[in-house]
């Protein structure tokens, strides 16, 4: 399989790779002028792309006409997640991005255990996550990671934008399948949130402030699932309802 590299300089008939990708190309992976690689714009449009040349910091190709991304789902996901402790938000970005979220939103609760810090310098990081997840697992989009949120009130002033907005409480809810086939009979759905907590779970205010901006309040079983565990297994399992991981 070809190797894949993101670059917004695709234009009439040719492209340009720069920086660490350009580098790895041509001097960890040895390629020389002929090899085929793939090509994203990060907007869901893939080219498969021949080396015709080198620079001393870029790679230079010539492209063939771009085709739409198989990789993307139907849906465009964003994820709003408690903010975690340790290194538990890099695993949900990496495993999120695999299974389709295109972006990733975490914020502070009243019972999150983490506080802020450093949180610009921690962004470049996840954002950098991000990138070499999306590489490595095929996505035809470069999914983000928002600063954080600085309270529960900012994530529901936030949510409007969404055709459905599942927010996953520990205190049970209704099942995740009714609400989405209850979606569907109101027309098509294109953009969907999810939210899930940290550690400590949702304050009772705020679970029906969720549920006054519009959001619906879904059970995930009769076990409580990890903090790092509940975003995937509800992305998991919406891209399964939607057909996305068909």
């Amino acid at each position: 399989m070809p190797h894949r590299y993101f670059t917004t300089e695709v234009a009439d008939g040719t492209a340009v790779l720069r920086g660490s990708d350009a580098h790895h190309l041509a001097r960890v992976m040895r390629a020389r002028i002929g090899d085929t690689v793939i090509l994203c714009d990060g907007k869901a449009t893939e080219y498969t792309a021949t080396i015709t040349g080198f620079g001393p910091e870029t790679v230079e190709f010539s492209v063939q006409p771009g085709y739409p991304s198989a990789a993307e789902p139907s849906v465009e996901i964003t994820l709003f997640v408690g903010y975690p402790k340790q290194d538990k938000l890099e695993q949900i970005l990496r495993h999120g991005v695999e299974l389709g979220c295109t972006h990733f939103v975490p914020f502070f609760s009243r019972y999150c255990v983490a506080a802020p810090k450093k949180e610009e310098q921690k962004n470049e990081r996840y954002n950098r996550i991000l990138f070499e997840a999306a590489k490595q697992c095929g996505r035809g989009v470069l999914p983000d990671a928002a600063l954080p949120l600085p309270n529960f009130g900012a994530v529901c002033r936030s949510l409007a934008e969404y055709d459905l907005v599942l927010f996953c409480y520990e205190c049970g809810g209704q099942p995740l399948r009714a609400l989405l086939d209850q979606a569907k009979g109101s027309g098509p759905l294109r953009r969907i949130a999810i939210i899930t907590g940290a550690e400590g779970g949702f304050a009772p205010e705020e679970a029906a402030a969720a549920e006054a901006a519009g959001a619906k309040t879904v059970g995930l079983g009769p076990r409580i699932l990890r903090c790092e565990t509940a975003p995937l297994a509800v992305l998991a399992a919406v891209m399964t309802l939607t057909g996305d991981l068909e």
